[in-house]
């Protein structure tokens, strides 16, 4: 479970559906059934919106990578998708100059999303996802590269050492946590502080302040 105060609750689905396509890379996890600690995958993943009421992530795995194999077993998962995220120093609350009573923290956005899991082996559906992933991916490119590029029978090579997974989401939960709590005092004055940091990260999170 995550940790969310009412706050910084998001539940708005195409909100959270936000989150995850601007996600780069997801983490994947599973229990281990037999008591060892939980497997984690970090993996870039695509979302089917359409597919079920909250949705289904498409990606794969290497066939070496074992967790394909505990996921079988637990048949469920969990998904961690972050965003943005940044220091926010006390020096940027107008509490700070009132009272001094003020102390660090750290701003950032979370979509957490438990899923069934579905493994398959299917040469041509993971075709089909390879090629669809990386056309996601590739897309923004001048010259973008897709699998059709490379000769087929080294495609076909390179599928077997694959398995595709199919994460079809049953509950999905949201933590944007920007300074809801504090003052619009304090609030503006982290927006502004994290708009001119030089870090782009921080001019990210800003962004989301507005």
């Amino acid at each position: 479970m995550l940790y969310i105060p009412p706050a910084f609750r998001e539940t708005d689905p195409a909100t959270l559906h936000a989150v995850i396509r601007d996600a780069r890379l997801a983490i994947l996890v599973c229990a281990a059934l037999d008591g060892a600690m939980p497997w984690v995958t970090h993996l870039p993943l695509m979302l089917d919106a359409e597919d079920g009421p909250l949705g289904t992530l498409h990606g794969h795995v290497a066939k070496a990578n074992g967790h394909w194999q505990a996921l079988v077993r637990a048949s469920r998962a969990l998904v961690i998708f972050t965003g943005p995220d940044a220091y926010v120093s006390p020096a940027h609350y107008a509490s700070k100059r009132e009272h001094g009573k003020v102390v660090p923290t750290w701003n950032y956005v979370a979509v957490h999303a438990e899923c069934d899991a579905e493994i398959y082996h299917d040469a041509a559906r993971l075709h089909a996802v390879v090629s669809r992933l990386t056309d996601q991916h590739e897309g923004a490119r001048a010259e973008p590269w897709a699998v059709g590029d490379a000769p087929e029978p080294f495609i076909a090579g390179q599928l077997k050492g694959i398995v595709g997974v199919a994460l079809r989401i049953t509950a999905l939960e949201g933590k944007r946590k920007l300074s809801q709590n504090r003052s619009a005092e304090d609030r503006a004055g982290v927006k502004t502080g994290l708009a001119d940091s030089a870090d782009g990260g921080d001019r990210d999170l800003a962004r989301l302040m507005e």
